[in-house]
């Protein structure tokens, strides 16, 4: 067999392996259980991992950086996360494009359906691209956020991301980006690209299945969430659950 799939998923990497191993059993720890060593062994390698992520994307902060378990999770904290944090009668939009990945839309659907959210997908040209002068004239002062994905799961277009940003921050809205098929392939520079809120997956990098992470931009502007799973302080009170320590490793 002959596998060309890999933006469907990628085999994980022996070296990724390697580092996960020991975290299943002899550093069992959960990192919620500081009060002794092994569980401040696991919070030391999940913050180590923090910090690699954040190094990988450029974020200002470690603290940027959410783990969840994977991307879709990802782009529902975002999507629902800010709609629940900013949305008001007066401001209910949504604005993204008719080829973004389903964990996209089918979330917009979800907060159209269930929020009253006002959803505008916008076409594509031949090339796969939105125009960018149509994104211009759709954003009002109703637009809450702007999701457009860098690079399509698709069809592999590559979208003008920074030239979008500077659309969206001109009409002070936040711009959410899919990067989960960029990162790894091509640069992908939060601050360079003007992104902020940015979802990312461990399978589509060697890593493995079921770990992703979110970062969420502290300043310029401070973008904030609230929280979608509850039950304990974990992500700095932004998702709840025991950490999966080895994924996170990964």
């Amino acid at each position: 067999m002959i596998y060309l799939d890999h933006n469907a998923t990628t085999p994980i990497d022996d070296e990724v392996l390697e580092q996960m191993m020991p975290y299943f059993k002899q550093k069992f720890g959960n990192a919620a259980s500081n009060a002794h060593a092994l569980g401040r062994e696991s919070k030391h390698a999940i913050e180590t991992a923090r910090q690699q992520t954040q190094k990988a994307i450029n974020a200002s902060s470690a603290e940027e950086i959410i783990f969840t378990s994977g991307a879709t999770e990802s782009i529902n904290l975002a999507l629902k996360g800010v709609f629940d944090a900013y949305a008001d009668p007066n401001r209910t939009q949504i604005i993204t494009s008719q080829t973004e990945h389903a964990a996209t839309l089918d979330t917009c659907q979800y907060l159209a359906d269930r929020h009253n959210a006002e959803i505008i997908r916008l076409p594509v040209n031949e090339n796969g691209q939105i125009d960018l002068q149509t994104l211009q004239k759709s954003i009002t002062k109703n637009t809450l956020l702007v999701a457009i994905m860098l690079a399509n799961n698709e069809t592999g277009t590559i979208a003008p991301i920074k030239e979008i940003a500077q659309i969206v921050h001109q009409k002070k809205t936040l711009l959410l980006c899919d990067t989960s098929q960029a990162i790894g392939k091509i640069a992908v520079d939060v601050q360079a690209l003007g992104i902020d809120l940015m979802p990312l997956s461990g399978h589509k990098i060697y890593g493995p299945k079921g770990i992703g992470a979110l970062f969420v931009r502290r300043k310029n502007p401070r973008v904030t969430l609230i929280p979608q799973t509850n039950g304990g302080s974990q992500e700095d009170g932004r998702r709840a659950g025991t950490p999966n320590v080895p994924a996170i490793v990964g």
